[in-house]
Parts: C-alpha cells; sequence; structure tokens
C-alpha cells in the first residue's frame, strides 16, 4: 500500500470520529474506539539491538558494538531479524488481546544521535561518532525492518532529533547550543539520510531545547527543516514526558495546555507522557483547533494503515517459533564476531589451546550477563559469557580457573570483609601463579553507563565522570599485569575507556562491547582463532578526558577524530586481525551527471600479506585542502567490509558521494567551495597515530574536480 491510499484511508476513518476520539489517538497508549472497529494501539516499543522489553527475543550486540562491524549489508539483515520477529510477537499478542506497552510494530530506533563526548551514557545506543558513518549504517537497518513488501513490515524511528548526546542529569532542563556550521556538519546529516534515503516512518525529538527552542517543539527543527526542506511525511512522537518539560523546566509555557498547543502546532503527533492527556482542555480553551488534531490524528492513522492494522497483510501468517530460532542466533553471533575489536596484540594471539594447560580468567565481566547485554535489550533464552565461552572452548584440552577479582564498582564483594584490602586480590594472585596465561575481564554495564535515572545506577545519572575504570577494577588490573604472566585484557563497555595501562603491559587488548546475550561464545572463537577479529573503532579512545571540552559545550572544536587536536590512545576506524591487510594501489575516476560532478569511484587493490583468512574493512577518507573552513582532518566518506583469504589480492570500488567532497561555511550553507581534495584509503584513518599502532601507512592521491 502506497502512502497516498493510506492517507486517504486514514482521513475517511478519521473523519468518523468525534474531536474527543481523534484527541486519545494522539496518546502513546492510545484507546480503543470500539464503535469504529479501531482497537487499542501503543505505539511504545523498542529495538535498539533485538526487540526489547517484551520477553523473549533475539539479543543482538548493542548498537556501538553493531557500529564497530561497519558493515551495511550485517544493518539489513539485524533489521529484517527485528521485524521478523516484532511481527511474529505482535501476531500472538494482538491475537490474545494483549496490546500493552513493547507490544505494537513501532520501534523507537535507531539512535542516530553523535557520540560526540564518550562520557555520555547513552553513547551506546548510537553507531558512533562520525555523522557518515552513522547515517550510512542505519539507513539499511531502517530498511530492513519497514521492509519493501505490499504493506510495511514495522515501522521504524529516528531519534532524537535534535543536537542530544548529554549530560543525562541535565536533560529535561538544558539548552544544547550548537552553530548554523556544526548543525550542518555533525548533528543533522545522519537524521537526514534517515528521512531521504531511509524513508524513515517516524522520527523522535529529544528533552532538551536546541538554541532556546524545545526539541519537541522547535520550527526550525521541525517545521522548517524535517517537513519542510526535508519533506518529511511520517509522524512525530516525543520523547517520554519532554512535553512535560516545557512547563516543569524549560519554563518556555506556564501550563500543561500551553505545552499541548506549542507540540500540537508545531507537529509533535504523538505524546510520550501524560500531557496530552489536557487536549481537550487546550482545545475547549481555544488554543488548539481541531484542523491540528485532525492532522496528527490522520499522520498516525496513515501508518497504521501502511502497517496493514485493518487489513490482512503477508505478515500475519509468521509464527511465534521465528523467535530465537537458529538462522537468527547465526545473524547475531556473525554481528558480535564482525564488532569486536583487537587493540593490541604481541603475537600471543590467537591462543593455542593444544600448548595450555592451564588458563586463568578474572575480573568482574568474566561471568557477567549483564555485560553482554547493554541497555534497551530484549531476553535471551540462554547466556553463554566470556568464562563460559572460554571453559567451552578448552573442555578437554586445559583447566580453567576463575575468579570474579572484584566488583565491578563497590570496594569490596564482600560488605563483612576489611574494606581497606580488596577481598578478593589474593585469589587472583594465587590464579596467576597457578596459571599458563591471565584473561582479565573488565569494563562497564548498563548500571554504570546508561539513561538518566536508571535504577542502581552509582552516580545517579547515566554519564561517566571520566574515562577510567572503576577503583577496584583498577586495583585488579595492575596486580595481574604485574605479576609476570601474559596477560589478555578485554573490555565491555559501550564506550570509550582509557586502557593506556594495558597498551603499555598487557600482551594483547580486546574491546568487546556488549556482545549480546551470547557474545562470550564468539569472544573466545576470536581468543582461539576461529575466527580473526575485524571490528573497527566507530569512536575514539582517548587517553584521558583532561584534553576534552566541557561536556556542555555543543561546539565540536576538538571533539571526534574530524576535529581532535590531541592523540588519541586508539583512533576511530582502527582494529587489527590476524592477516595482514593493506591498501596497495588507488584509482580515483570522478563521475558526473547531467553536466553536475556526481562524486567518484575510487578503484583500491588490497591484499592480504599475512598468513591467516580475514575479513577487514577498506575505509576512504577525504580531505577538503582547498577551502579554510574545511573540516580539519580527513573524514570518512566510504568504507566497504571485505574478506580477503592469506595471500590474496582483489580490486574494491567504493562508489563516494557527490556530498563527501562538499564543505559548509560558517552559515551552514554545505556546497563545493573548492576544487582540490586528497583522497585517502587504508584499513583504518590516515592519522599517525594509526600508523604508528598499524605499522602501515594509507594511500594517498591528489584529485581536482
Amino acid at each position: 500500500m502506497n502512502r497516498e491510499e493510506a492517507r486517504k484511508r486514514a482521513k475517511e476513518l478519521v473523519a468518523k470520529m468525534t474531536v474527543e476520539e481523534k484527541a486519545s489517538q494522539l496518546r502513546y497508549d492510545s484507546p480503543a474506539i470500539d464503535r469504529l472497529g479501531v482497537p487499542a494501539y501503543n505505539w511504545w516499543n523498542e529495538a535498539l539491538h533485538g526487540v526489547a522489553r517484551a520477553g523473549t527475543a533475539t539479543m543482538f550486540p548493542q548498537a556501538i558494538a553493531l557500529a564497530a562491524a561497519f558493515d551495511k549489508d550485517l544493518m539489513k539483515e539485524v533489521g529484517e531479524v527485528i521485524a521478523e520477529e516484532g511481527r511474529a510477537k505482535y501476531n500472538e499478542q494482538s491475537k490474545r488481546g494483549d496490546r500493552d506497552i513493547y507490544k505494537g510494530l513501532t520501534f523507537w530506533s535507531p539512535n542516530v544521535n553523535i557520540f560526540r563526548d564518550p562520557r555520555w551514557g547513552r553513547g551506546h545506543e548510537t553507531y558512533g561518532e562520525d555523522p557518515y558513518l552513522t547515517g550510512t549504517l542505519a539507513v539499511p537497518f531502517i530498511k530492513g525492518i519497514q521492509g519493501d513488501g505490499e504493506y510495511m513490515k514495522a515501522a521504524a524511528c529516528a531519534k532524537h532529533f535534535a543536537v542530544h548526546s548529554g549530560p543525562e542529569a541535565d536533560r529535561h532542563f538544558f539548552d544544547a547550543k550548537a552553530s548554523k556550521k556544526d548543525l550542518e556538519e555533525t548533528y543533522l546529516p545522519a537524521f537526514e539520510a534517515c528521512v531521504k534515503e531511509g524513508n524513515v516512518e517516524a522520527v523522535m525529538g529529544a528533552y532538551n531545547r536546541t538554541n532556546g527552542e524545545p526539541c519537541c517543539a522547535n520550527k526550525p527543527l521541525m517545521v522548517d527543516l524535517l517537513r519542510g526542506k526535508w519533506g518529511f511525511e511520517g509522524h512525530f512522537v516525543s520523547d517520554c514526558w519532554a512535553v512535560r518539560d516545557f512547563h516543569e523546566n524549560h519554563k518556555v509555557t506556564a501550563t500543561p495546555e500551553e505545552s499541548v498547543q506549542l507540540a500540537l502546532e508545531m507537529g509533535c503527533d504523538v505524546n510520550c507522557g501524560c500531557t496530552y492527556q489536557k487536549m481537550m482542555n487546550a482545545y475547549r480553551a481555544g488554543l488548539i483547533t481541531e484542523e491540528q488534531i485532525t492532522e496528527s490524528a490522520v499522520r498516525l492513522f496513515t501508518t497504521r494503515f501502511l502497517l496493514g492494522m485493518f487489513d490482512k497483510t503477508e505478515y500475519d501468517n509468521i509464527p511465534f517459533t521465528v523467535v530465537e530460532c537458529d538462522e537468527h542466533q547465526k545473524v547475531a553471533s556473525k554481528a558480535a564476531a564482525e564488532s569486536i575489536v583487537l587493540l593490541k596484540n604481541d603475537g600471543i594471539l590467537p591462543l593455542n589451546k593444544k600448548e595450555l594447560k592451564t588458563i586463568g580468567v578474572v575480573g568482574p565481566n568474566a561471568d557477567s550477563r549483564i555485560a553482554l547485554q547493554g541497555n534497551y535489550h530484549g531476553t535471551s533464552s540462554r547466556f553463554v559469557t566470556v568464562l563460559e565461552g572460554i571453559e567451552d572452548k578448552v573442555a578437554g584440552d586445559a583447566r580453567v580457573l576463575y575468579s570474579e577479582g572484584c566488583d565491578l564498582w563497590k570496594p569490596n564483594l564482600s560488605n563483612l570483609s576489611d574494606q581497606d584490602y580488596p577481598d578478593r586480590l589474593s585469589e587472583v594472585q594465587t590464579i596467576a601463579d597457578y596459571s599458563d596465561v591471565m584473561v582479565v575481564v573488565v569494563g562497564l554495564d548498563e548500571n554504570l553507563e546508561g539513561e538518566e535515572g536508571d535504577a542502581g545506577n552509582q552516580f545517579a545519572s547515566g554519564d561517566k565522570i571520566n574515562l577510567e575504570l572503576p577503583i577496584p577494577q583498577r586495583q585488579l588490573l595492575n596486580s595481574v599485569l604485574d605479576c609476570g604472566k601474559p596477560t589478555i585484557v578485554i573490555n565491555m563497555s559501550g564506550s570509550s575507556i582509557n586502557l593506556g595501562v594495558a597498551q603499555d603491559k598487557a600482551a594483547a587488548v580486546i574491546q568487546a562491547w556488549y556482545p549480546g546475550a551470547k557474545g562470550g561464545r564468539d569472544v573466545a572463537d576470536i581468543l582461539f582463532g576461529d575466527v580473526s577479529p575485524s571490528g573497527k573503532l566507530p569512536v575514539t579512545f582517548y587517553a584521558n578526558s583532561d584534553d576534552l571540552p566541557d561536556f556542555r559545550d555543543y561546539s565540536m572544536k576538538n571533539r571526534t577524530y574530524r576535529y581532535f587536536e590531541g592523540t588519541p590512545l586508539y583512533p576511530f576506524g582502527y582494529g587489527l586481525t590476524y592477516g595482514k591487510c593493506v591498501a596497495k594501489d588507488m584509482k580515483v575516476e570522478t563521475l558526473t551527471k547531467d553536466g553536475e560532478f556526481d562524486g567518484a569511484n575510487v578503484e583500491v587493490t588490497v591484499a592480504n600479506e599475512g598468513c591467516t583468512d580475514t575479513d577487514d574493512v577498506l575505509q576512504i577518507y577525504i580531505k577538503d585542502t582547498g577551502f579554510e573552513l574545511a573540516i580539519p582532518h580527513p573524514a570518512l566518506s566510504g568504507f566497504e567490509r571485505v574478506n580477503l583469504k592469506a595471500g590474496e589480492e582483489k580490486k574494491v570500488t567504493v562508489r563516494v558521494a557527490a556530498k563527501a567532497f562538499t564543505s559548509v561555511d560558517n552559515e551552514g550553507e554545505r556546497k563545493l567551495f573548492s576544487h582540490s581534495f586528497k583522497v585517502y584509503a587504508g584499513m583504518n584513518q590516515p592519522d599517525k597515530r594509526s600508523e604508528e599502532l598499524t605499522g602501515v601507512k594509507c594511500i594517498e592521491q591528489d584529485v581536482q574536480i
């Protein structure tokens, strides 16, 4: 069904409703209208990395980990699994009259905010710090969810529009101030891609204000840009209880009724929260018109008709048995394997289990299920922790000795122990004495980095105060690194952590993120060489937070790899493999269409000069060398995941859009300001730190257009 037909049917249905009935449908928990055959519908559902919060579902690695795979095809597969399982669950739940929260087909994902500061607690919900990477991964994810059938399979939602990335504790009253240049250059491109290329069905506003106006009633963003310049035709949803913030925290209105008026005037169609319960008060007071209510109701029912909620569809017979089926589990395993990033390897990896008698596995995340999950997760029927993955891998060949080592953040695991001395440290030291190799699994989980107000959060806010591991983990890590045994450090977090001591002293360092329900098995596959690591960092790992600007400063100066003036610990785009893949030769062909510049084809000869078959990611970066206001460092402009057998060489062509050659001036105008560019190709970013870590330099070519 096309949008025109769906909207026509929506208008016909809404025309039969009273104004009270129309107003009721603008709540996230829309009640039934029995006389018209309209069942109740709850718009709130989540699917950040699998269908979430409504029981069993395939649990993929957290979003930031999916980004580390740099795999567009994978993102579409993940979206398709989410839609398939979402439909299966919807079919069964609606058949039984269960239309509660988290039971619908409108998934409030993906989160395409820019992870501009590593202290932001919700950064692991995003695809990282680069707007090009974020948009390029979000589009196939959206297409996978929404499908290409006669009806939309499920509806995706790009959030949180726009300029939203902490601080979490201030989000209900904070004003994010962004220049016109930063808006166009960094904060808006991913949303534009979601709308124009992904045809995303919904957009969610943010809690904060942007340049003075609340994001759920922001005329420049919602009216002028989203529905005006970009031509968005779907529906707009508020973040949860964000409209209430208008009068309670932002103080841009005085009453709930005035907040309803402001939100509706700016095109906020559905309210997650309670403020739209005051809509009829606002209507009776003359603050809003029936025509405004009608338009939002029509938009919402257009989505419901597109989803086939009032028809028989090709999705009605998808059985519940697809949930967590073997095929979907394989996609999750593939995603985890591709996402894990090898940060250091002095040759110890891959491990040979035949040569090891005893392996020591220690650390608070070694046997943690929570650390597999990330936030906004579903429920898995089975978990495989890192400890379990290693134990299963070496069963019959080697002994595994385990100690939790320390709490994730509290001084000691036992409240009755001497709080001045780590109560598991002697056990860890004993295990080190008895082991041939040590595996230390440290990091965070959703209780330490996440959304504002998360239960159990030690800081009463989801943000990190710095980039350091909690003190007990640092004590544990230093103790093991000083024991003299070869040590592999595995960090499980959704953000940049200062791993400087591990880089200096450990034999190998791995960033495993939150790898999904059975991610421990995939970590073990990499440790023992069944899979070569191939993930790349979608964020910069800074040495510490000292050189970063104030968290509340939304200027991009000295933030992310495109603007950072210092030397990172691990750069964006960096990640090692067990092979040795290089870019050897490059040919750039500029393209025209109707007499206008239309981007370029970049053909690169890549080779695996190592002894191990592996995937790797060819990355293309572009630097405008002729415009003084251009982004200061080369920016990611194309990438392609490639499989190379040992000794294999092949040509790979990456299509680079014309937009990659444009720049943005201080007035926010994007155009081709220059004709002189430098194009780089390699398996990482063309920066000195990547070259130092890999021993390989990107190839480059000057291009005139």
